[in-house]
């Protein structure tokens, strides 16, 4: 298992794909527990005053929101306004507010939940996007440790072909001497754009090109080397800008060792 996939499933997959499989239940739970605190909060109406009561269904709308699903969070805000105002709001047990300022703390409430919600939400994928760039990071300085060691130049170019492989999500990354490469084909330049003909393809909204394969460069000082094939086939991938140019510095990578290859005097 490579340094890519490690990040994948710790940062973007276990836990989000545990609450993927139980969201129903979550969704539940996000509803239901402002009505159990408000029921329970009403039977202590004497200690327990409405502005405590809101901040606890704010710190539950946080608890939901945290789960990185926008629509517990926002269940948990409309369900915590709903039922303040039902057991804590005047006249009681009743959907009416009648004291203007019990109106202003409900729409605060609700409010002040969907803001919580979207700012969770807003966290968490900044901190996927720094979990990601740490993968990134060490998977290359995983492959210059390969380059490092007495490994063959064949073995390092399966490795970074693989690396890439799986950095892009594409079915397959196969190296071809410089030789070999077609004119006619998609490339994915050294700024991370790709290209057909000079003319740039929007990865973002259309993704890789599904026919034909993208022509991926392995240059060294300015010279191609060699280029990487990539095939996305079977299946609509769309990598990152950074994660495109992740794939250009790996493959800079295999060149620099293709080039050394070539420039090693033979052995006697």
């Amino acid at each position: 298992m490579t340094v890519y996939s490690v990040v994948a499933r710790n940062h973007g997959g276990m836990g989000n794909a545990w609450f993927e499989r139980h969201r129903p239940a979550l969704i539940g739970i996000a509803a239901g527990l402002p009505l159990v605190w408000c029921s329970v909060a009403a039977r202590m109406r004497v200690d327990v005053t409405a502005a405590t009561a809101a901040l606890v269904l704010v710190a539950v709308v946080v608890a939901a929101s945290a789960t990185g699903d926008r629509l517990a969070g926002v269940v948990a805000a409309a369900s915590g306004g709903l039922w303040f105002d039902y057991f804590l709001t005047k006249p009681f047990h009743r959907f009416t507010i009648e004291d203007s300022d019990d109106i202003e703390v409900t729409l605060l409430l609700v409010l002040v939940g969907i803001g919580v919600t979207e700012l969770a939400i807003w966290g968490g994928r900044q901190q996927a996007k720094a979990s990601r760039r740490a993968g990134y990071l060490n998977g290359l300085m995983a492959t210059s440790q390969i380059v490092s060691a007495q490994v063959s130049t064949t073995a390092l170019i399966d490795q970074v072909g693989a690396h890439i492989a799986e950095l892009l999500e594409v079915d397959a990354c196969d190296f071809v001497e410089a030789g070999a490469i077609r004119r006619d084909s998609a490339v994915l330049g050294p700024d991370g754009e790709v290209t057909i003909r000079g003319s740039l393809v929007n990865v973002d909204r259309d993704g890789l090109p599904v026919l034909g394969e993208v022509v991926l460069p392995a240059r060294h000082r300015g010279v191609v080397e060699g280029a990487f094939l990539i095939v996305a086939a079977t299946r609509i991938v769309r990598p990152t800008l950074e994660q495109r140019r992740v794939a250009v510095a790996l493959a800079d990578q295999a060149g620099a060792a293709h080039a050394s290859q070539e420039s090693a005097p033979p052995l006697d």
